[in-house]
């Protein structure tokens, strides 16, 4: 059997490969040239962290699948390492000098590419021209490369909340896109996104310290209608994905999910593909919305549960509490975002095979009626799945909320017996200084009186003689007449002061009141004509008052 060769459009657009995706044909996709000129300005910027520079890390793992159709090797695998390597595996031979391209003379019934990296933040494993190699050889659709664009490297997890599903479905023949497919061009492209969770480390006798992670992948699909060849890219961190689609492909797989003896059985087992994708996703969100319930209960559930009285034993909160808490929250939320995602892109994969097998012109209605049902079903249970699970993740949104409300009312309340032990103090050095100062009000005549009768201006007797000490009334009253006179004026003088400062306190007081007097009645009779109008439901205003720092002129 002699190879085919490629239409004038594929080969132009091979030929091209490496201005992927303006390359591609006008009639092999329904973006505009100036779309397809944006996504090439986003690849070029993005090129150097998202794909490796040279091959000397690449690493590429493909799988070719061929039924019992096909005379050899059902299975045929391999991990590229070189750009020649890729080009020999495609099998595509091109004649520059002629102008001629060949396409390969057998193709699989399915092939799965994997695109990885270590891990989601790295460099992807392959080179910007073997990228744009396979896309253009299978005409890849320009919007998955929006799927690929969160994978690079990257320091942070970039676009996380970016999720969706793109479709393109040709079933009324072409001359030229799908011949890597097979000679029908009849097929339908569609890729996607999905995300799933999982436990990055784990810590026993602290489950804050426990760390998990919020994985990405982007799923691509392309299935030839008539000739039943299917084509998969999956781009990924790790090779997780890889291994279950080997497990789900191998030898000791359900025969419903591996078999691609004829077009209703390759498709049958494109479907357990999908599923087996929908399945990845759903895994382990049940034990990361418990694992937060737990660490939520464990910070905040004496903010509910603890007394707060005089005498017991209780916690004393601080701001970096409310800070965890809406830490809390904001994964809480996140999850939530991210299962409601996942709900909204399968529920675009099954509005995409339900409106398939209405469509007229989809050859194989009848034959795979009973497994799209299956699928359909399986498909509905993840939903409800993700349903429950977003339920979930939404009500313990609202439970860390209000402890977080909770927590700050316990901080306010912190802060108002703080206050008040404040004042209380205050008010016992307030007590005691008056105390001091009364006693010191009594003793200060007396004792400033005895300081002058001890100097040298007033002196009864000699300090130099001996013997022994003499007592004198003369000294005494003198003491007397002027001590007790002092006295009596500095407190008749310390209680003036108070009453005067007193006085003008008070006097202040009613001034400010019978400014604000009209101002507080008009504004409340105003109020009440507002309030009680019929059919109008107006909210009370609180009066407007004069600022502190404005000046309040007195009417005499």
């Amino acid at each position: 059997m002699n190879s085919p060769a490629a239409p004038i459009e594929f080969r132009r657009s091979y030929f091209g490969y490496e201005s992927y995706p303006l390359n591609l044909p006008r009639s092999a996709t329904r973006v505009t040239a100036a779309t397809l000129s944006k996504y090439k300005a986003r690849l070029d910027n993005i090129a150097a962290d998202l794909c490796l520079e040279d091959e000397t890390d690449v690493d590429l793992p493909i799988r070719d699948l061929y039924g019992n159709t096909t005379t050899g090797k059902d299975l045929q695998k391999c991990n590229i390492h070189t750009e020649e390597k890729l080009r020999l595996w495609l099998d595509i031979k091109v004649d520059e000098e002629k102008n001629l391209v060949v396409l390969p003379e057998t193709v699989p019934r399915c092939r799965f590419i994997y695109i990885w990296a270590e891990n989601s933040r790295d460099q992807l494993r392959l080179t910007r021209k073997m990228l744009c190699r396979i896309f253009s050889a299978y005409q890849i659709m320009p919007t998955y490369l929006d799927f690929m664009f969160v994978f690079g490297a990257q320091s942070d997890a970039r676009d996380l909340r970016f999720s969706g599903f793109r479709e393109s479905v040709e079933l009324t023949g072409s001359t030229m896109h799908p011949t890597m497919l097979g000679g029908s061009g009849r097929r339908f492209q569609l890729c996607y996104n999905l995300k799933g969770v999982s436990l990055h480390k784990n810590n026993d006798e602290n489950i804050q310290l426990s760390a998990w992670t919020i994985r990405q992948a982007a799923i691509y699909h392309q299935f030839d209608v008539v000739d039943g060849n299917a084509m998969w890219i999956v781009t990924k961190g790790r090779l997780d994905l890889q291994n279950r689609f080997k497990s789900l492909t191998g030898s000791d797989a359900r025969s419903e999910d591996s078999s691609y003896d004829n077009a209703t059985q390759c498709f049958a087992s494109s479907l357990a593909a999908h599923l087996m994708y929908c399945q990845w996703s759903t895994e382990d969100w049940r034990e990361y919305l418990r694992w937060l319930e737990d660490v939520v209960d464990r910070e905040s559930s004496m903010a509910v549960y603890g007394e707060q009285g005089l005498g017991t034993t209780h916690t004393r909160y601080k701001p970096r509490d409310i800070q965890g808490t809406q830490y809390w929250k904001d994964k809480t939320s996140e999850a939530a975002m991210i299962l409601e995602a996942n709900i909204a892109v399968i529920s675009a994969l099954r509005r995409f095979y339900v409106r398939l097998s209405t469509n007229k012109d989809f050859p194989l209605q009848a034959q795979t009626a009973q497994a799209l049902e299956s699928f359909l079903g399986s498909i509905d249970e993840i939903i409800g799945d993700f349903e429950m699970h977003v339920a979930r993740a939404k009500l313990l949104k609202d439970i860390i909320g209000d402890r977080k409300e909770l927590i700050l009312q316990h901080l306010q309340g912190q802060a108002a017996q703080r206050t008040e032990q404040l004042n209380e103090n205050l008010e016992k050095e307030t007590i005691v200084m008056r105390i001091i100062t009364i006693v010191t009000m009594f003793y200060l005549p007396a004792t400033f009186v005895s300081t002058f009768f001890s100097t040298d201006i007033v002196k009864y007797q000699n300090s130099g003689a001996s013997g022994p000490g003499s007592f004198s009334n003369h000294a005494l009253i003198a003491w007397l007449e002027v001590t007790l006179p002092l006295t009596i004026l500095t407190v008749a003088g310390a209680w003036v002061s108070f009453k005067v400062s007193e006085r003008s306190r008070k006097r202040d007081k009613e001034q400010t009141d019978r400014i604000l007097e009209p101002i507080i009645l008009k504004s409340t009779v105003k109020e009440r004509k507002m309030w009680f109008r019929p059919g109008i439901l107006r909210r009370r205003s609180t009066p407007k008052l004069p600022l502190f720092s404005e000046k309040i002129s007195l009417v005499s």
